[in-house]
């Protein structure tokens, strides 16, 4: 698969259904703004903002349109500590 929906549990070799939701929290983000929260121009670029886990509801205005509660789902999927 691609990069962009990799859960930091998945790069730490510990697979969970956590991981699915860190996924949910991916795709959702995209519908939403339709670009990916953690991206980069490279896979080892993608994926050290994974392992940091911060991403920002950008563009601005894309996301200005959008709910508060939609952004805390987001933020609670997209989450490094699952518990």
């Amino acid at each position: 698969g691609t990069p962009y929906y990799i859960a930091p549990e998945i790069l730490a070799q510990r697979y969970g259904n956590e991981c699915d939701l860190w996924s949910i929290g991916v795709i959702t983000y995209i519908v939403l703004s339709g670009v990916p929260p953690f991206n980069g121009f490279t896979n080892e670029e993608i994926l050290a903002k994974i392992r940091r886990g911060n991403f920002k509801f950008e563009p601005v205005n894309t996301w200005s349109q959008i709910s508060d509660a939609a952004k805390d789902f987001i933020t609670g999927l997209l989450t490094s500590d699952p518990s």
